[in-house]
């Protein structure tokens, strides 16, 4: 790089006379001189010491005839002559002042004359500098210069080399000139504000800001470091500083969502070696309560991970536009719909990314509230239940037209960390068609079993991630950014992958612990006739809404009551039950299949529970008016909808949901 952009930086402290390098004069330096002075002319040794003063204070028109005196005594004194040249020039008599300097040079060819010449030809007053052709006469008297002296304290011979070499644009003696300056001179200011000159012509960027903030705290004015910052070194060490920082960022980031992928799959194993380790006949064991809370240390861990990770994706957008649109303009040709397409993506993707953060929707109740005198019978059912699990009992029964079956709890963080929160079961109408009361009992007691266990206790984190992927997800797809090139929605599906295998190996294992509370209660018998039951009829209930709503619709009539009606002998029922039932546990599962509950509750030894009788719409003064109710909602959002868009329709959720 050619110092062309810095060269009025130089310029800058010439004409400012010294403005950071004003260099005291050494006494021992001088004393030699008066000396030598003295063996001459001892009656001029003090007026010599008046005109230096004089000359050094700026006083010009003062050390002038003084210099003149010392002359008349000593006439071939040529630290007099040389001084008195200087201030001549300095006082705007240029030619009588490089008379005086040449004369003395003649005379002795000293280091000191070297550079007086080279600073009255480059600086003639403190304002203004020298023609080209002088600037390039004085380069080679102030390069001898430097190689003549052969002290260590007076950095003036460096300092003026460098300056002349820098405006002369001589690299490699400006170089060597400020290298020394920064090996000898380091306490003085113009040492650092060359070297960050030097630096930045080595595209040194980052060392070079240091070196001017450096030379600024030394007293360096203000407007100067600025101006040397803003001619383009600031924007180029942050670019450096971007360029060389963010990938090692960016690397750490992604290693710690690769470390999170490795941790599920660990954790994954651990769970699955342990589930089939595990003693069906003692109760939880110190393994699987600490590898439950390890689990929810990680899912936690991973939750917030996708908070921190927002920004990184955020920079990769615009990094990634940034990248191609540069590259576009490199090659010449703009095409400018694509670039209008890349640009605008990747700043609704940044608002999208940034807004989804701010969207809180309030869950909203499933169902209605089934109160204690519509079905007190059932009220006493889940009290017995919860007596014989020894667990606190149900606060609220909510009813739904589907075939849910779940629990949950309501109430601040606190209250549900202190077991003090609202506990509530989610009952789907369309299961207890055909459920007898034996089997719900064990149903009932796997749900118990997570409020026992504490699983409904926390996961917020959980729900909130899940919920804002969701709405970053929706917001994507709906300003058209859920595209294959975009980095954002590309992480969204990564991660989203990701916190789906964590978090749901987590809930295989509180499913097979609420299963074995479940079986210890009221027998493996009962728990799978249970499962079987729910599963069965979550895929019937689908099936009888689906026919019921096609023929209403063809014949023009209304809905009769689909909990009444019955599939008898239908393949396709029986193709997806069977399905359903065999199918083999997979990574994306929240609950192992079916086959393997049966298989890992059947260890468990029960306390041989009395078989309870009956069904559970005995449990109800009034099935039929549910009933209706119910069938007159789903034919009511039917109608309204598209078929069987409704969740309850489609049999929504897991069987035996936690």
């Amino acid at each position: 790089m050619t110092p062309k952009p810095f060269v009025a930086f130089a310029s800058l402290i010439l004409l400012s006379a010294l403005a950071f390098g004003q260099f005291v004069r050494n006494p021992r330096t001088e004393q030699p001189i008066c000396d030598k002075l003295a063996g001459v002319a001892p009656g001029a040794v003090e007026t010599f010491q008046q005109a230096t003063s004089a000359m050094d204070k700026g006083e010009f028109q003062q050390a002038i005839p003084r210099f003149q005196s010392v002359l008349q005594q000593a006439p071939l004194f040529t630290p007099a002559m040389r001084r008195l040249g200087a201030s001549l020039a300095a006082s705007g008599q240029l030619d009588e002042g490089l008379t005086y300097s040449r004369r003395a040079l003649k005379i002795e060819r000293s280091a000191e004359n070297l550079a007086s010449l080279a600073q009255v030809l480059a600086y003639p007053t403190p304002t203004t500098h020298g023609t080209d052709e002088q600037l390039r006469m004085a380069l080679p008297l102030a390069k001898e210069a430097v190689e003549k002296y052969s002290g260590s304290d007076d950095a003036s011979y460096l300092w003026l080399f460098a300056q002349l070499a820098l405006v002369d644009r001589s690299l490699e003696d400006f170089r060597q000139a400020t290298a020394a300056l920064v090996q000898k001179h380091p306490e003085l200011i113009g040492s650092h504000y060359f070297n960050a000159i030097r630096l930045a012509m080595a595209s040194d960027w980052v060392a070079s800001e240091r070196e001017i903030k450096t030379a600024e705290r030394m007293g360096l004015p203000n407007e100067v470091a600025e101006a040397f910052l803003a001619s383009g070194v600031r924007r180029q060490a942050m670019a450096w500083r971007w360029s060389h920082y963010s990938p090692l960022v960016i690397l750490a980031w992604a290693g710690g969502v690769v470390l999170l992928f490795i941790l599920g799959k660990v954790f994954s194993m651990l769970t699955l070696r342990l589930i089939e380790g595990a003693d069906p006949t003692a109760s939880a064991s110190s393994g699987q309560i600490l590898l439950r809370r390890c689990y929810r240390h990680l899912i936690n861990v991973a939750g917030s991970y996708y908070y921190i990770s927002l920004p990184f994706v955020i920079v990769m957008v615009l990094g990634v536009t940034a990248g191609i649109v540069y590259g576009v303009l490199m090659i010449g040709y703009i095409p400018i719909k694509l670039v209008a397409v890349l640009v605008i993506g990747a700043v609704v993707t940044v608002y999208k990314t940034v807004q989804t953060l701010f969207v809180r929707v309030d869950p909203a109740q499933p169902g209605r509230t089934l109160r204690r005198e519509d079905a007190p019978d059932l009220w006493n059912v889940t009290r017995e239940v919860a007596d014989k699990l020894g667990t606190r009992p149900l606060d609220q029964i909510r009813i739904t037209p589907g075939t849910e079956m779940a629990v949950y709890e309501q109430g601040t963080r606190s209250a549900r960390r202190k077991d003090k929160g609202q506990r509530t079961l989610v009952m789907g109408l369309g299961l207890l068609t055909g459920f007898s009361q034996n089997s719900f009992r064990a149903i009932l007691a796997h749900e118990y079993g997570h409020l026992s266990h504490r699983d409904t206790a926390g996961g917020d984190i959980a729900l909130r991630v899940n919920q804002d992927m969701m709405n970053f997800a929706y917001a994507m797809a709906h300003a058209g950014q859920a595209v294959f090139w975009n980095v954002a929605f590309q992480f969204l599906r990564l991660y989203h992958f990701l916190f789906r295998r964590i978090s749901h190996g987590a809930t295989r294992l509180q499913e097979v612990l609420a299963d074995r509370a479940a079986a210890g209660l009221y027998g493996a018998q009962a728990f799978e006739e249970g499962l079987r039951h729910v599963v069965r009829r979550q895929i019937e209930f689908r099936y009888i809404a689906g026919m019921e709503l096609q023929e209403a619709r063809g014949a023009g009539r209304p809905f009769r009551n689909l909990y009444t009606l019955h599939v008898y002998g239908e393949d396709s029922v029986e193709r997806a039950v069977d399905k359903a039932m065999n199918r083999k546990t997979s990574e994306d599962d929240t609950h192992p299949s079916p086959t393997d509950r049966f298989r890992l509750v059947s260890r468990v030894p029960c306390q041989e529970a009395q078989p309870a009788q009956g069904n559970m719409w005995e449990l109800f003064p009034d099935p039929e008016s549910l009933t209706q109710e119910m069938s007159s909602q789903i034919e009511h959002e039917a109608r309204g909808e598209a078929a069987l868009r409704n969740p309850a329709l489609a049999g929504a959720g897991h069987p035996v949901q936690g």
